[in-house]
């Protein structure tokens, strides 16, 4: 699944195309993806401008003159794609401008979402209602207050969205790893002092794995086909059996149903 890297990359490119302009034509090629698609989707966007596109979490928002944002997440499959020769049949929704140029969201598996919600509406709507901060944003005290008390494993609550919003499971092993935090340690028991070199390593790791376009799993890439390499930079994600740069041995196990990949020699 496209995380908080991959999504800032497809903002980025977006903004390329859509930042300041009108939207001409708009057209929906089915009803629903994940689920209904607003129905009154094309005449709310249809005319109007783009003014601010933006990133909440691992959603993207597209902001218009009409105080409307359309709302926007990738699911496992999603990405958009900048002027295609062709429409295909995983195009499911399409955004033309002014200046003739065409957007289409591809969604072979329509897991992603498409919602159209008022502006100043946003920090009520249910799915970001609950959302905690973002993790650019987040500082040691923050995090330190948000862990309290908490006996769950520390990966796990990194992966809850209501105490930080849009940390995925990639980030996650690679944040822990650089920290020196063994994924299963309580959160409660995180020492401030790693808690500091945890927030670093989160902050880090998104910012290397945005400037490198994000990582390429399955079918992202980003709006305009450019593929994200931060994947080459893995330090034990998806590395299991292999060797570690202090000359251990990656392992893999099971927490939440998810993959945590992590080095016993090196995490504690």
């Amino acid at each position: 699944m496209p995380e908080l890297p991959e999504v800032e990359t497809t903002v980025r490119g977006l903004a390329k195309v859509l930042q300041g302009r009108r939207i001409d034509r708009v057209e929906a090629r089915r009803p629903d993806l994940r689920r209904a698609l607003p129905d009154d989707l094309g005449q709310r966007l249809t005319g109007a401008r783009v003014i601010a596109l933006r990133r909440r979490a691992k959603y993207g928002l597209v902001d218009t003159d009409r105080g409307d944002t359309l709302v926007f997440h990738l699911g496992m499959s999603g990405h958009w794609r900048i002027d295609p020769g062709e429409i295909g049949k995983h195009d499911h929704f399409l955004i033309e401008t002014d200046e003739g140029r065409r957007l289409a969201l591809n969604d072979a598996r329509r897991f992603g979402s498409l919602d159209l919600v008022r502006t100043d509406e946003l920090g009520e709507w249910p799915p970001f209602k609950a959302l905690g901060p973002e993790p650019l944003d987040m500082t040691p005290e923050e995090l330190k207050r948000r862990l309290a008390g908490r006996s769950a494993a520390i990966k796990l609550l990194l992966l809850d969205q209501g105490i930080i919003a849009g940390l995925g499971n990639i980030y996650v092993c690679e944040a822990l790893y650089r920290a020196g935090i063994h994924p299963t340690r309580a959160g409660r028991s995180v020492s401030r002092e790693r808690l500091n070199r945890l927030v670093l390593a989160i902050h880090d790791v998104l910012a290397e794995a945005i400037a490198a376009g994000g990582s390429t799993l399955r079918d992202f890439a980003s709006p305009g086909g450019e593929l994200g390499y931060f994947s080459k930079a893995f330090a034990v994600y998806d590395r299991e059996g292999l060797a570690c740069a202090c000359g251990g041995t990656v392992k893999r196990i099971v927490q939440g149903g998810r993959s945590t990949f992590y080095c016993p020699s090196c995490q504690h």
